[in-house]
C-alpha cells in the first residue's frame, strides 16, 4: 500500500459498478451498501438513465470519478517518483557500466551519464502519464455509460480499500445483473 501512496492522490483507487434494470433494485442495492455495509453516502452513487442519454460526457465521468482534486495529485505524484526513479535506474546503468570498463562510457563519461538518465527519466515519465490516464477507470466509465444509455440502473461504490472493495464486490455480485470494476 506504501507505493500506491507515493503513486497515487485519490483516496479511492478502485471503482465497482453494479448494473440494474431498474430504479427499485438499483436504490435498494445503494441502501443496503450505505446502511447495511457501512459505505459512506458520497462512496455510493447512483445514476439513472438520464445521466447516460445527456450530451455533457463529463456529467457521467466526473459522477464516476469524483476526485477531480485527487486525479491532479496522481497526475503530479506519479510524473515525480517515476521520472526520479527513472532517472535514478539510468544513473545506475551508467555506473555499472563506468565500473565494467566500458570504452564508450569511460570516453565521454558526462554525456555518457547525461543521455542514460535522461533516458530513464524519460521512461519513467511515460509510464507516470500511463497510470495517470487510468485505463482501467476508462473500461468502468463506458460501460456505466452503454447500459445508461439503454435504460439501466448504476449503482457505483467508491471502495477505500482492498477489504472494501471485495464487500461491495460480495454485495453486488448477487443482486446486480453485472459488475464492472477497476483494478
Amino acid at each position: 500500500m506504501r507505493w500506491q501512496q507515493a503513486l497515487f492522490g485519490e483516496r479511492s483507487l478502485t471503482k465497482v459498478a453494479g448494473l440494474f434494470v431498474d430504479r427499485a433494485s438499483a436504490e435498494t442495492a445503494a441502501s443496503q451498501l450505505v446502511q447495511g455495509a457501512g459505505f459512506s453516502a458520497p462512496q455510493v452513487r447512483l445514476l439513472g438513465p438520464e445521466v447516460g442519454n445527456l450530451r455533457d460526457r463529463d456529467l457521467l465521468a466526473r459522477q464516476v470519478e469524483p476526485e477531480q482534486g485527487g486525479i491532479w495529485r496522481t497526475i503530479l505524484r506519479a510524473h515525480l517518483t517515476l521520472g526520479l526513479l527513472g532517472g535514478l535506474a539510468g544513473t545506475l546503468l551508467f555506473a555499472g557500466w563506468w565500473l565494467s570498463g566500458a570504452a564508450a562510457i569511460r570516453s565521454t563519461p558526462f554525456m555518457a551519464w547525461v543521455s542514460m538518465a535522461g533516458f530513464g527519466a524519460t521512461f519513467g515519465l511515460l509510464v507516470g502519464g500511463l497510470l495517470s490516464m487510468r485505463p482501467d477507470h476508462g473500461r468502468v466509465i463506458s460501460r456505466v455509460r452503454r447500459a445508461l444509455r439503454h435504460g439501466r440502473w448504476a449503482v457505483v461504490v467508491h471502495p477505500v480499500g482492498p477489504e472494501q472493495t471485495r464487500l461491495a464486490l460480495a454485495r453486488l455480485r448477487p443482486i446486480s445483473l453485472r459488475v464492472v470494476r477497476s483494478f
